[in-house]
């Protein structure tokens, strides 16, 4: 798995765990945001808000771009792995 499929994969797994709990989707989805943004931070103490204002721009203005940005990250590990796993190998 691409490290995007197993991102979407997690979230998967997280709307799953909200079962039919009201605005699950939305409820993983913000869960993996903060996550992802705290870690932007820490890591890219420059450059992460630009980042982040420039996807959200792109999402607003071009989402077709966006969805192709995002299927360009489908593609196939940089490791060659094929092994799809199961979600406890993601948090390895």
């Amino acid at each position: 798995m691409t490290p995007l499929e197993k991102v979407e994969a997690l979230y998967e797994e997280l709307v799953a765990w909200y079962g039919e709990g009201k605005d699950r989707e939305v409820r993983a989805a913000s869960k993996l945001l903060m996550i992802a943004l705290l870690e932007l931070k820490e890591h890219d103490r420059r450059g992460w808000q630009s980042l982040v204002e420039d996807y959200v721009h792109m999402l607003n203005e071009d989402p077709e771009r966006f969805r192709r940005l995002i299927e360009s990250n489908h593609g196939k590990s940089k490791r060659g792995d094929t092994d799809t796993g199961h979600l406890e190998d993601l948090i390895a």
